[in-house]
């Protein structure tokens, strides 16, 4: 058993699902690789972590109340699984999550979920700047198509940049099934 380890399940919620407000590309695949880890991870004896993202009643996406706001059931929390609810990409800005990982002795976070680009992103910085360990799996987040200057970015692209970026310098980016064989 590993006590100093936690999955971090980052706003895996209906929202990004194809009926959702925000869909993500391959949004199915990755939930399916992060359904794998969670049950890893509660086998191993790591605690499981569910973030969620949710925004004032009314918002566009993520309002409070609403249906997209919440996880979707293929990650949904086990009984006594902490959730931490957030206002901010970063999982640590605002929330418990800091001293809840630091008073279970957590020195490693895994990190898994939705975006890519904004808050896996954000939370693994702010994790790593933190003083933990940072594991990110590539193939259990998802991202979307992006714009800017009038180009448009395909997903595939915004998730091989923004990995490639948290690799170079925020901890070890690794695919579900080599973090699964260890």
């Amino acid at each position: 058993m590993r006590n100093n380890r936690a999955i971090l399940v980052v706003d895996l919620q209906k929202e990004y699902w194809p009926e959702g407000g925000l869909p993500l590309a391959q949004i199915e695949a990755a939930a399916a690789q992060a359904a794998r880890v969670i049950a890893h991870g509660r086998g191993a004896g790591d605690l499981v972590v569910h973030i969620r993202h949710e925004l004032p009643a009314g918002a566009p996406v993520f309002a409070a109340g609403s249906d997209g706001a919440e996880i979707h059931p293929t990650v949904a929390p086990a009984a006594g699984e902490p959730v931490i609810t957030k206002a901010f990409p970063n999982a640590f800005r605002g929330t418990g999550l800091q001293a809840l990982l630091e008073a279970r002795g957590i020195e490693e976070v895994v990190v898994i979920g939705a975006m890519s680009h904004m808050c896996v992103d954000a939370t693994v910085r702010a994790a790593q700047d933190l003083g933990f360990r940072s594991v990110t799996l590539h193939d259990a987040c998802a991202t979307r198509d992006l714009e800017f200057n009038g180009v448009r970015v395909p997903a595939a692209q915004v998730q091989a940049a923004l990995m490639a970026a948290l690799a170079f310098a925020y901890g070890e980016v690794i695919a579900t099934d080599a973090f699964l064989a260890r």
